[in-house]
């Protein structure tokens, strides 16, 4: 017999975890002195013990090592919880991937720049989102704010109108990448609850989901120009690729006070 103390010494678990693995039925002591309750092990306790811990160490639950141990397993489920796990194991690793190669496109940044940036980049999934929409041309950047927003008040006119209400912060997609200073083709979008039927240039439809590079923009739109570049470099340096048009998301909106100002940018993208 071997006490619980030099067993787990043994087998380089602790006396916790031995006790645990007794109160769940995983591993019971050979033997309990009823005096004393000291547990006693057996060396032939080793091999499932070993088990124990070569499951746990492929990140099996303790639940899923006793259907295992029991003997409640066919061969064949064993080896999709094996697969199921080797996928989970494979999406950290990509994931963990991904943040290394972040970290290194920052530290190449501030190499580079010597400071740190006024926007931060992060990755997200923009939902599927019900819009209504105009589609208009700009054949100046300069008339952007002066034709987009009456633009959207009609939207926001045809919503409220056909018995619709809007959901979410009003949004402009642009349809060309963002030095195109001319000609420039965007719809004036506002999600809305409900599909509703288009009248004249609105039209109302699904905006697909997409995996998005984002960024936040405070103040006046003077400053988008800046808020793009920071998200194209970062898109280059992380070793992605713009796809589709880009979306700005008008968030916080003060006509008073343009400093009051919130829009996220967000840049539909793939890895390249």
């Amino acid at each position: 017999m071997i006490k619980i103390g030099d067993f787990a010494r043994l087998s380089q678990v602790s006396i916790a975890t031995l006790r645990h693995y007794d109160e769940i039925g995983l591993l019971k002591p050979s033997l309990v002195d009823r005096f004393t309750s000291y547990r006693y092990y057996t060396a032939d306790q080793l091999p499932r013990l070993n088990r124990i811990l070569a499951l746990k160490d492929l990140g099996f639950s303790l639940t899923q090592i006793e259907q295992v141990l029991g003997g409640g397993l066919l061969v064949d489920e064993l080896r999709g919880m094996l697969r199921m796990k080797q996928a989970e194991v494979e999406q950290r690793l990509a994931e963990e991937q991904g943040r290394l190669s972040r970290i290194a496109a920052r530290l190449k940044q501030i190499e580079l720049e010597n400071t740190m940036t006024d926007y931060e980049v992060i990755l997200k999934t923009a939902p599927a989102t019900l819009i209504a929409s105009r589609r208009i041309t700009i054949p100046t950047n300069d008339l952007a704010g002066e034709l987009l927003g009456p633009a959207i008040d009609t939207v926001y006119q045809f919503v409220h109108t056909s018995g619709g209400k809007d959901t979410a912060p009003c949004i402009a997609i642009w349809h060309q990448p963002a030095e195109i200073l001319v000609n420039e083709v965007v719809e004036a979008a506002v999600p809305v609850d409900r599909m509703l039927p288009g009248q004249g240039d609105i039209s109302v439809y699904q905006l697909s989901s997409a995996l998005v590079a984002s960024t936040i923009h405070p103040g006046d739109y003077a400053g988008f120009a800046q808020a793009h570049a920071a998200l194209l470099t970062w898109i280059e340096a992380n070793g992605y690729r713009s796809v589709g048009s880009y979306r700005e998301v008008y968030i916080a909106f003060d006509p008073e006070n343009t400093a009051n100002h919130v829009t996220e940018v967000q840049y539909p993208v793939e890895k390249a």
